[in-house]
């Protein structure tokens, strides 16, 4: 399948860039570009493109502005491109949440690997956002947050869940159900550096329990999130009979830092059956490796289904190679968390 690619960016120069880097792969084809989202309109209209790549400071409209009427009116797979995604990461989060599947900063001088890493992180986006669920999920009806009365655990139980491409809407879903007597929760996102500090605020904004960016060492408390730091592994480690974190930049694990591997197999060896584990939307399969470890640790596990999933690609492998209990919708996974951690409770 050869995707369809529309560019569009105020700057001539970057969308040649663009251009250049996205046709490096024979199934990737630019089909079009525009300098603004009006001419854009027109070129989705005749051109019918698979995904669009779209910056957000442009003029005659916003970037931010368009991205909302184009998700009511036509949705599309968006992958963001915008300088302001490196020290904006607030505009990126409102980018995600509006309906862009996922988003990659411009390349610039301190930015690791330059022209050559920055290409194949955005090919690599782009082949996710084609394979995306935009339209089944802009025609899904709104299901009212299932808000939890409890998910009250033993001292010593822990939630872990993974995610990527799909993933900061589906982590809000799960993490905004949660009521504030659940145990710790740490959470892997597939994310640079700079975007999971605010990420994390903005989840505690979203959420009655606290989240956090994770730090080294940081013990883990009941009714708290910590999300994994941008290019470092999130480890949970159990030291004076408390768990922790613990942060490592070793290499990249199933292709990402943070992995989800890394972070499920330390709950798999810390905690064993007092865990239970979620994995959300994303492509590849960062995850399912470690999620089979917490599984056969006696860990309750369960996957979002594929009707639910922005891009069903790490629950899918998850499910074909049994790591998963069960699979079901992103409504309904903190309910089922709950619902295991009540069986270790009774069980206790």
């Amino acid at each position: 399948m050869t995707i369809k690619v529309l560019i569009v960016d105020d700057s001539a120069l970057i969308r040649e860039v663009l251009t250049r880097t996205l046709g490096r792969d024979n199934d990737i084809v630019v089909v079009g570009t525009a300098e603004d989202p009006i001419a854009a309109r027109e070129k989705i209209k005749t051109l019918n493109p698979d995904v669009v790549t779209l910056d957000i400071e442009m003029p005659n409209m916003n970037g931010l502005a368009f991205l909302d009427k184009l998700m009511r009116l036509h949705p599309l797979p968006v992958v963001m491109v915008s300088t302001l995604t490196k020290k904006g990461a607030s505009e990126t989060l409102l980018a995600l949440e509006l309906g862009a599947v996922d988003f990659v900063a411009k390349p610039s001088a301190d930015l690791a690997g330059g022209i050559e890493a920055f290409g194949h992180n955005l090919r690599e986006k782009v082949r996710a956002a084609a394979h995306s669920d935009v339209r089944g999920r802009s025609s899904r009806p709104a299901v009212p947050p299932q808000k939890l009365r409890t998910a009250a655990a033993p001292r010593g139980a822990l939630i872990a869940i993974g995610a990527s491409t799909g993933g900061v809407e589906a982590i809000r879903v799960v993490l905004g159900d949660m009521p504030t007597d659940c145990p710790p929760i740490v959470i892997a996102q597939h994310m640079p550096v700079g975007f999971t500090q605010r990420f994390a605020a903005r989840l505690n904004e979203l959420s009655e329990i606290a989240v956090l960016e994770a730090e080294d060492r940081m013990p883990l408390e009941p009714g708290k999130a910590y999300v994994a730091r941008g290019d470092w592994h999130l480890r949970v480690e159990r030291s004076s009979g408390q768990l922790k974190c613990r942060l490592s930049q070793n290499e990249l694990t199933s292709g990402h830092r943070p992995s989800v591997d890394v972070l499920f197999e330390s709950v798999a060896q810390q905690v064993g059956p007092m865990a239970v584990g979620a994995i959300l939307t994303g492509m590849g399969r960062d995850g399912a490796r470690g999620l089979k470890m917490m599984r056969d640790a006696g860990a309750y596990t369960v996957g979002q289904s594929p009707a639910s999933a922005l891009v069903y690609g790490m629950p899918r492998v998850a499910f074909e190679e049994g790591a998963v209990v069960e699979q079901a919708p992103v409504e309904q996974i903190a309910s089922k968390l709950a619902a295991a951690l009540n069986r270790i409770k009774s069980a206790a």
